[in-house]
């Protein structure tokens, strides 16, 4: 065995899908939890790469484990590990905004490239940050977009408009609404506190009688997609659903958007819960393949 996936239960369908995809065999990271919280963890014996599959939302409780394992697995024959990140925390934090304040950022991204030979992630939140490269610079570190397995799921839909609830949104938006050639709306947001957002949409007419879809990059409390809603729904506007990479809402936060008539949220397959049901293993596995990761000599040129 030249090469293998190694995945933790709770993404193990993802991770399975993704080996599947690669052509290589899959196999679980056992982990077993001591009553003092202190973690023990198991793989299989590897071959020359390994490549550990997880998605760092709650990171706190899943980053020693991960590196637990990346450290199990070059004790078990690893010559590389790859990290496979669909949704990679802390990298909003990009500065210090207050005096000693931490920059999560560089800290995430300086204790993962010590520990993994490349880095791959799926529509990481970056704003003043290009690239994963900048916060990685000492290895390979890629991102990928999820707007064409986005794109893709709505190709059966009637000429839905698409809308953004925000400036941070176009790029999501756009490069899912490109494909298909259908209409854009992009809100203008001001935060006043966590659940706390005024939205005004310019042009909000046009969605009156129309199938609308909000998109964003991250749902997390939902409470921008939940105003949205309600403001186009005033508009006249027809279904109206919510398309995302991830979603990291709990069960009262979907309530929350279902009671703001939103019929339908649909997430990619980056952090298990039941909105992820867009798959993106063939996005990941044609990355890997394109940046040479597998082969014999290292195929990294900046």
């Amino acid at each position: 065995m030249d090469c293998a996936v190694y995945g933790f239960s709770e993404s193990a369908p993802f991770a399975a899908a993704f080996a599947t995809e690669l052509g290589v065999p899959f196999f679980d990271v056992a982990v077993r939890r001591f009553p003092d919280g202190e973690s023990l963890v198991r793989v299989e014996p590897a071959g020359r790469i390994a490549i550990l599959y997880r998605s760092l939302d709650d990171p706190n409780s899943k980053l020693v484990e991960l590196l637990l394992a990346a450290s199990a697995l070059r004790d078990n024959g690893a010559l590389r590990v790859i990290l496979i990140a669909p949704y990679l925390a802390y990298m909003r934090q990009d500065m210090a905004f207050n005096s000693g304040e931490a920059v999560s950022q560089r800290a995430i991204g300086t204790l993962l490239q010590s520990w993994f030979d490349a880095v791959l992630s799926v529509d990481p939140h970056l704003h003043r940050v290009a690239s994963l490269h900048e916060i990685m610079p000492t290895i390979p570190a890629r991102s990928i977009s999820a707007a064409p397995a986005l794109s893709a799921a709505l190709a059966g839909m009637d000429a839905p408009i698409l809308v953004g609830p925000d400036s941070e949104s176009r790029q999501w938006v756009e490069a899912i609404a490109a494909p298909l050639s259908l209409d854009v709306l992009v809100g203008e947001k001001t935060r006043n506190g966590d659940r706390d957002v005024a939205i005004v949409i310019p042009g909000i007419e046009k969605v009156a009688g129309r199938h609308t879809v909000l998109v964003d990059d991250v749902i997390s409390s939902g409470q921008t997609l939940a105003v949205a809603a309600q403001l186009l729904k005033r508009a006249g506007a027809g279904q109206i659903e919510a398309l995302a990479t991830h979603c990291l809402a709990h069960d009262a936060d979907l309530a929350r958007l279902a009671q703001s008539d939103i019929a339908r949220v649909r997430s990619a397959q980056t952090v298990p819960g039941p909105t992820a049901t867009i798959g993106i293993a063939s996005l990941l596995a044609g990355e890997i393949a394109a940046q040479g990761w597998l082969g014999k000599v290292w195929n990294y040129n900046e």
